[in-house]
């Protein structure tokens, strides 16, 4: 149907990080400076949770509707079923809103992925890595602030353990922080650049080869349906994930 149509040069473009926009059927689109486009894509992601928040969301309404309504029935569920019960009440408060935060700018930037002329930001490992250190951070500097060389002691090795054994626990629970980290970082990226590229692929298939292709067209419709889940689920799965980490650490009694 479109004989110069490069199926694969555009799903790369697509999932891929460069300082050029790809439009389709237009042409790169070139970025000033140092910016690429997954940095575009959380530039514009962090603007539309400031905008809900600082814009659309009316906290001085007593009884909240519309948006304020649904923004806060996120917030509360954070709150109420992640941060509290996974890290104790004081710390599940004190930590309500960096979750938020995470899990907004994580549903954003998925959910712009879904957009045709926009990217996934979070199909780069180069973006959830630095997300997933940031947690890696809090679960080693955070519990030494928190708790002392002692307390961060006491959260890699169980007390009652015997002294022979210490070195060989010590060496796997330093080994399995990374491992926590590197879950999240792989996770969400996988996820969704392997979501995208299933659409594109179903989508491509019918620019290929014509109408001869339509049942690809719906299975793309229904792929992306799917992904729109997946967009929730997986900034879900991060916010949880980063709670139960936190807790387990800051709290290693419990």
């Amino acid at each position: 149907m479109f004989p110069h149509f490069n199926l694969n040069e555009y799903i790369m473009q697509h999932v891929s990080n460069s300082h050029e926009w790809h439009l389709p059927f237009w042409g790169p689109l070139p970025l000033p400076g140092i910016l690429t486009l997954h940095a575009l894509m959380m530039f514009i992601a962090a603007t539309i949770v400031l905008l809900l928040f600082l814009v659309i969301y009316r906290k001085e309404d007593r009884v909240p509707t519309g948006m304020t309504n649904c923004l806060e029935m996120f917030v509360v569920f954070i709150r109420d079923e992640i941060a509290v019960p996974n890290m104790g009440e004081k710390d599940g408060l004190s930590f309500t809103p960096m979750l938020c935060t995470t899990f907004f700018f994580i549903l954003m930037m998925n959910l712009l992925g879904l957009i045709p002329l926009f990217a996934t930001a979070t199909g780069d490992v180069n973006v959830t890595g630095p997300m997933a250190f940031l947690i890696f951070i809090l679960l080693t500097l955070g519990t030494l602030a928190r708790n002392g060389l002692k307390g961060l002691w006491h959260a890699l090795i169980p007390s009652t353990l015997p002294k022979i054994l210490i070195p060989f626990f010590l060496i796997t629970e330093i080994f399995s922080l990374m491992v926590r980290s590197g879950a999240l970082m792989i996770r969400l990226f996988a996820n969704m650049m392997a979501g995208h590229m299933v659409i594109l692929s179903f989508l491509g298939l019918f620019v290929l080869f014509g109408w001869v292709a339509c049942p690809a067209i719906l299975m793309a419709v229904f792929i992306y349906c799917l992904e729109l889940f997946v967009a929730f689920l997986q900034a879900y799965i991060f916010v949880l994930l980063s709670a139960v980490f936190i807790g387990q650490m800051y709290h290693p009694e419990h």
